[in-house]
């Protein structure tokens, strides 16, 4: 892991984006992911099957799942594991239902023979993608379609890699068949957000695409945002943790490990106010891959090798400072004083509150979301939320007489603007007053 000082926030959150964003802006990445995307568009059902052959090494005759594969599924998962999904899907649809009902009212407003009305509506379709690779994610399934089902979305579509056997893994069946999802199809990677979002002969296009995913999902998915909507950047995964001389280094030093198994382009680091905390965190981290009985080693050494880091701040302004500029994914706050540093927080996807909220809990059963902003866009948005599966209806309805009070206003900034026509459609309508 990289050591430094924290001298000016902006530079350093900037020097750990641009390390983390390599991958990203390879010319040769983007290359294939747009590749991809063009030949699906061309090709349909023939090129996503050529790619999943290709780049997954399965052949599939039909990437649809059947109502048979899902009640198979059933039979591979145990007891407890269907709890578990559906104690996840009931702690979020809690959540998600209690911003509904904020959002659920007509805003009217009535001024002058002016009527505008503002109310919302459900997305018609969603796209729900669910990565795969070197894990599979049923928490993400629930992540995806709970707030598209509690915001009575019409048509919920998921898709993910299969396994090498043509499959998908069982308890991700088993969790969009608890949660709701109306289709699942075998595809992942470009191909897969690509046919999502064009359509083919077997695959109805979907009106936003959701989901995170790893460096070619998340390429096709800027790709083809000119096309679809879709929710945000999301992955590869991010974790800041702040710490003073207080906080139990090992248990920071776990929560890294936790999100460093994601996968090698994760970052995951720590800023704190103390240089004997950052020693302590860097020496626990150490030993606990040395002693080799971590999960997932490889992968979590070498993220931590290329993209982890400690940073050290002069004082807890600073370490703040840092955290806003850097906009992480999940920031989590071990420190005293915890809820009042969240407070002075203005960037990040979520933040995470004191000893007993790791970020590899909301991962999974505290409520939250963990579809959530990379890349530094947490500046400007945070999780996944029932929001993104609505759309703000407008509608205005104007007077004659409210008209005639407002047209010489309209002439003036039609004639400004150039746009004269503008003004004549608005002057036959008040002709006789």
């Amino acid at each position: 892991m990289k050591s430094f000082i924290i001298k000016d926030a902006k530079s350093e959150a900037a020097k750990i984006r641009i390390r983390a964003a390599n991958a990203m802006n390879s010319n040769q990445v983007f290359q294939k992911a747009q590749q991809i995307v063009d030949d699906v568009a061309k090709r349909g059902d023939d090129a996503v099957s050529d790619y999943t052959r290709k780049l997954d090494g399965v052949h599939l005759k039909s990437p649809t799942v059947t109502r048979k594969e899902i009640e198979e599924a059933y039979t591979n998962v145990s007891n407890q594991q269907i709890r578990s999904i559906k104690l996840m899907r009931d702690r979020l649809r809690k959540t998600e239902t209690s911003l509904l009902k904020r959002l659920f009212k007509e805003i009217k407003t009535a001024s002058d023979g002016i009527i505008t009305r503002r109310y919302v509506k459900p997305l018609q379709s969603v796209g729900c993608y669910i990565p795969g690779g070197k894990a599979r994610y049923p928490s993400t399934v629930v992540m995806c379609v709970v707030p598209a089902k509690i915001a009575k979305v019409r048509r919920i579509v998921a898709a993910s890699p299969p396994l090498k056997d043509g499959s998908i893994d069982p308890l991700t069946l088993v969790a969009a068949d608890i949660c709701g999802v109306d289709e699942f199809y075998k595809m992942g990677g470009a191909q897969g957000i690509a046919a999502l979002a064009l359509g083919t002969s077997t695959i109805e296009r979907v009106s936003k695409i959701v989901g995170p995913g790893g460096v070619f999902a998340t390429l096709a998915k800027i790709l083809v945002s000119r096309n679809v909507s879709v929710d945000m950047v999301a992955g590869p995964t991010e974790l800041l943790v702040y710490a003073d001389s207080t906080s139990p280094s090992k248990l920071v030093a776990l929560d890294i490990i936790s999100q460093a198994e994601h996968g090698y382009e994760t970052f995951c680091g720590l800023v704190t106010t103390s240089k004997r905390m950052a020693a302590e965190v860097s020496n626990d981290i150490e030993q606990l891959i040395r002693k080799g009985n971590i999960n997932r080693e490889e992968i979590v050494r070498k993220s931590l090798n290329e993209n982890g880091f400690v940073a050290v701040a002069k004082d807890q302004s600073a370490a703040i400072a840092f955290a806003n500029e850097l906009a992480p994914e999940h920031l989590e706050i071990l420190s005293t004083n915890a809820r009042s540093i969240s407070k002075r927080v203005t960037s990040a996807g979520l933040t995470l509150v004191g000893k007993y909220t790791p970020s590899s809990a909301s991962d999974y059963c505290l409520g939250s979301n963990h579809v959530l902003p990379t890349m530094g866009l947490a500046r400007s948005r945070s999780s996944l939320s029932v929001i993104d599966f609505l759309k703000v209806m407008n509608t205005v309805e104007s007077s004659k007489g409210a008209l005639s009070r407002v047209h010489w206003a309209i002439k003036e900034i039609t004639s400004a603007e150039g746009l004269s026509n503008h003004y004549e459609a608005v002057k036959e309508r008040l002709k006789g007053i």
